[in-house]
Formats: structure tokens, C-alpha cells, sequence
């Protein structure tokens, strides 16, 4: 029975492997209102783009600015017939401008400018996001909407694929929800911070001299209060700095070392390597994971009161994410602590976690793909 379990918990993280290795799949769209004319940009990204119409005309697994450039049209007539912007007169009409490629956090971009001509003034716009819904149902859009010097936020989905925001009274309190609900979102798809949490939560109900269990829960929860403390203040510190643009480091750096201190983290369960310092862990490893996380933030490019307002809303969201996570964790676990599958768990789920992050680790750092998405 324990073998299964064990197996289950392995395949469940291979699963994951695959699809939420890098960050997960995020869209740019920034409009401009001046009068009855939109001025619109819109990054996304080549690999979502090569996947869904097929940009690698050789399929050597590299694109080249050739490849880009002789699809520049179906790019265009893809994306935007895939995006609607309308007024309470009618629909707006949306031309290309031109088209270049742009380095995000995360990889290269296909940056499509266009212009929109609409019916009359605009005081609202109605939009209606539909790219990549019929593939990738966790896709998100992240709009910037400015006028007059005014920038508003959005964020796009299968769920709110159609969206009417005000320009003369934007809802703050609609934007700051839906950043709340993005750093949700964020955290609970994160595996590698899943992974990372766990490893450093699974110890807390194991107090003591190995394999004794916690004699209360109060004293695990003290124990994990410590550790997700230490790491809720490490990630909020570089996550608004990295968001403000006060230090930057390379995405592939970040997340190579986001899998390193999975490793790390796992491995301490089998063999102490912090020999009861795991806040102490938890602080210096949530500084990187922070860095992780302002990657939705620092692609927006958001001026600072509307970065702001969003920044407070995804951190809040992450904790609270983090927060669930813990919640569901800690009473099983402290449920469990006496039993032989748990001691099990320790050190085999350890061990799975470990070989899974190795893979992400190999993967980030050298830029390879080894298990086919």
C-alpha cells in the first residue's frame, strides 16, 4: 500500500513537471485612449504562439527572425481575431501597425502594435479576450488601459474573457480583487513553490530527535508559524523590490535557483543540512522565490500607482494561497505523525520531490527540455 501511495505522489509531481516548469503562460496587452483612437501593444509569447500555429518551419526546436518574420501575418490575424474592443456605440476597428520581437523575464515575445478606431468618444471600453481559451485554459491577459495619463488594470481569462471597464471612474477596488486573486491563482499553480513549502512544512509535525513525533499541535503550529513567517517576509521583500525595479536578476538565474532550493529543502528531510535553522532556510531561499513571483508584476510595466494598488493585491494573494495550503497541510499531518506512512512520507516523498526538482533544475540552468511538455 505504501509503495502505491508513493508512486501516486511521484506521478502526481511528473505530471505537474511539464506544464508549470517556467512561469505559467501570460499575455502583455497595453491600450491607449486618446479621443475616438486606441493605440494598442500587445506581447505574447513565441513559445504559446509557435505551439498553437507553428512558427518552427524546420522544427530544429529554435526560432529565427526569418521564421517570425514570414508568419508576422497569421501572428497578427490570429491574435486579433482573437480580441475584441467595442464602446457603447459599437465596435472599434483594429489595424496593425507593426510587429517586432522583445526579451520578457521569461523568454521572447512577439510584440504586435495596432491602432483602433471607434464610434464616437470614448468613456468605457467593452473587451473581449479570447487568446489561446480554446488551448490553454490557465492563460491569462494582463491589460494596461491609460488615458490622460490614468492607468487602469485588468486581468483576462476563460472565466472573464469579457470585461467593460470605465475610464471615467475605473474600479479600484475590482482591480486590486483581481490581483488578489492572481496571486492566488499564482501560488497554487507554482509547483515548484508547492514543493518548496511542503518540503519545509513536512519536518513540523516531527519535532525533536528524528522520527519522534510532536507531542501537541500548538507546538507544530509554532514550528510552521516560524518557517512560513520567515518566508512570507523573504518573498515580500524581493517581490517589491524586484516589482519597483530596485534590483533585477536574470529570469533563468531565478529559477534555477528556485529549483536548486527545492533540492535543498527536500533533501534536508533525509539528511539535516540545517540542523534546526529551517526559518532561517525558509528566509534566505523565500528571498529568490520573491523574485519568481514579480515576474507577472515586472512584464506589466505598470507606472507606480497603478503598480502600487496591484503590488499589494498579489502579495496578498500569494499569503493567501500560502495560507490554504498550510491549512490543509498541518491538521492531516499532525493526524498522521505517529503512523509508519508517515515516516515513510518524510523521507520518500522527500526523495521524489528532490529527483522532480533536480529535473526542473537541469532543464532551467541549461536551458533543456527533458521531459516533452
Amino acid at each position: 500500500m505504501m509503495k502505491r501511495l508513493l508512486l501516486f505522489f511521484a506521478l502526481l509531481c511528473g505530471a505537474a513537471l511539464p506544464a508549470y516548469a517556467h512561469k505559467p503562460s501570460d499575455s502583455y496587452l497595453s491600450l491607449e485612449v486618446q479621443g475616438e483612437r486606441i493605440t494598442g501593444q500587445w506581447d505574447i509569447a513565441l513559445r504559446d504562439l509557435d505551439f498553437a500555429i507553428g512558427l518552427d518551419q524546420d522544427g530544429d526546436g529554435k526560432l529565427t527572425w526569418d521564421e517570425i518574420r514570414a508568419r508576422h501575418a497569421t501572428i497578427a490575424a490570429y491574435a486579433l481575431e482573437r480580441l475584441g474592443i467595442a464602446t457603447d456605440q459599437g465596435a472599434c476597428r483594429i489595424d496593425t501597425d507593426q510587429q517586432l520581437v522583445d526579451d520578457h523575464t521569461d523568454g521572447a515575445y512577439s510584440v504586435l502594435r495596432f491602432h483602433a478606431a471607434c464610434p464616437g468618444p470614448v468613456t468605457a471600453l467593452i473587451i473581449n479576450y479570447q487568446l489561446f481559451a480554446d488551448l490553454d485554459p490557465q492563460h491569462k491577459g494582463l491589460l494596461r488601459l491609460t488615458r490622460d495619463g490614468a492607468t487602469s488594470t485588468a486581468i483576462f481569462d476563460p472565466a472573464h474573457a469579457r470585461q467593460t471597464l470605465s475610464l471615467t471612474s475605473p474600479d479600484r477596488w475590482r482591480q486590486f480583487g483581481a490581483y488578489v486573486k492572481d496571486g492566488v491563482w499564482h501560488i497554487w499553480i507554482g509547483y515548484d513553490h508547492i514543493l518548496f513549502l511542503l518540503s519545509l512544512l513536512l519536518p513540523a509535525v516531527m519535532l525533536g530527535a528524528r522520527g519522534t513525533p510532536s507531542a501537541s499541535l500548538r507546538e507544530s503550529f509554532i514550528d510552521v508559524l516560524k518557517v512560513v513567517t520567515a518566508f512570507t517576509l523573504a518573498h515580500s521583500l524581493t517581490l517589491t523590490l524586484a516589482s519597483l525595479s530596485l534590483i533585477s536578476l536574470p529570469s533563468r538565474w531565478v529559477e534555477s535557483a528556485i529549483a536548486a532550493s527545492v533540492v535543498l529543502a527536500a533533501l534536508n528531510n533525509i539528511y539535516p543540512l540545517f540542523r534546526g535553522r529551517r526559518p532561517v532556510a525558509a528566509f534566505g531561499f523565500g528571498l529568490i522565490h520573491g523574485f519568481g513571483f514579480a515576474s507577472v508584476l515586472i512584464d506589466l510595466g505598470l507606472p507606480q500607482g497603478a503598480l502600487l494598488t496591484s503590488l499589494f493585491g498579489f502579495n496578498l494573494g500569494v499569503e493567501i494561497g500560502q495560507l490554504c495550503i498550510v491549512a490543509a497541510f498541518l491538521p492531516l499531518a499532525f493526524a498522521l505523525r505517529g503512523t509508519w506512512f508517515y515516516r515513510r512520507l518524510l523521507t520518500g516523498g522527500s526523495a521524489v520531490i528532490a529527483l522532480v526538482a533536480v529535473v526542473w533544475l537541469a532543464e532551467r540552468a541549461f536551458d533543456l527540455k527533458l521531459i516533452s511538455a
